[in-house]
């Protein structure tokens, strides 16, 4: 027989928060959720990724060590 009482409580309609803003809901063992990053801000989802070295990698190697391509 299974034990009694072990499971923790189950919340159907958990909230998400994100910077202080209701995301989505989603089902949960906690009441409230926060987190940092969610698909409507990360860089991949909304295409907002910026490339901090224009260079390719290759090309810098190329260039360090004086080769030709």
């Amino acid at each position: 027989m299974p034990k009694k009482d072990i499971h923790p409580e189950w919340y159907e309609n958990a909230e998400v928060y994100c910077d202080g803003q209701l995301v989505y809901t989603v089902n949960s063992t906690k009441e409230k959720l926060n987190v940092d990053i969610w698909s409507g801000n990360h860089p991949y989802y909304t295409g907002s990724k910026k490339l901090l070295d224009t260079e390719g990698r290759v090309d810098r190697f190329m260039k360090k060590f004086n080769l030709e391509k």
